[in-house]
């Protein structure tokens, strides 16, 4: 539930980000325009985070499977 969670909330940081840096280039407002590159960049390496974190997860998982099947292989 988490994963699903932490997913929406950084689409969620990326289109309000992507929205204020739209306002800031049309407004001419340089700050809310890197307010905005901010947020997104901000979601995009929370994205990274979890992925890796998952990826990271199914290899320890899949390592320790592996150690069972041969642990019990030689019993």
């Amino acid at each position: 539930m988490t994963d699903f969670k932490d997913k929406m909330e950084n689409a969620k940081d990326k289109i309000k980000g992507k929205t204020n840096e739209t306002v800031g280039k049309i407004t001419d407002d340089e700050s809310q325009e890197l307010k905005g590159k901010m947020q997104q960049k901000k979601a995009e390496i929370k994205d990274e985070y979890h992925d890796t974190k998952d990826d990271l997860s199914d290899k320890i998982n899949d390592k320790i499977d592996e150690y069972d099947r041969k642990r019990d292989d030689h019993r």
